[in-house]
């Protein structure tokens, strides 16, 4: 595979799980959490404007990377349901910033993150 088809980032989001209380102080005026995902090391939370996937480093875990990523940015998405020999399933964003891969763990709604997708940026 070419570096230009590489994607940007990969992520990992497991079963879906509570949205967590601290997440409402990055949020804007407006902005709501509709859903979260558990993450490796923390959580991904899908709001009415953005997707924010924070990621905990360290040894102890204190120190934390957020990736934000509003809507508006992406210009194409690929949803593909999990199989019988490849058990995860993935959605792909193509954006501005360039190629997210994002594996679904066996047993999460794929399809309810296809709708949440398509219903903010449609």
């Amino acid at each position: 595979m070419t570096d230009d088809l590489q994607p940007l980032a990969v992520w990992t989001f497991g079963l879906e799980c509570n949205i967590p209380k601290d997440i409402n102080e990055i949020l804007v005026d407006g902005e709501v959490a509709e859903c979260a995902y558990k993450t490796i090391r923390d959580v991904a939370v899908f709001t009415n404007k953005r997707l924010i996937v924070r990621d905990s480093q360290g040894i102890t875990g204190k120190k934390i990377e957020t990736y934000s990523l509003p809507y508006k940015s992406i210009n194409m998405y690929s949803s593909e349901n999990a199989g019988i020999i490849d058990l995860n399933a993935e959605i792909e964003l193509w954006t501005r910033a360039g190629h997210i891969k994002i594996s679904i763990a066996k047993g999460a709604d794929v399809r309810k993150l296809d709708k949440l997708i398509a219903s903010h940026i449609l």
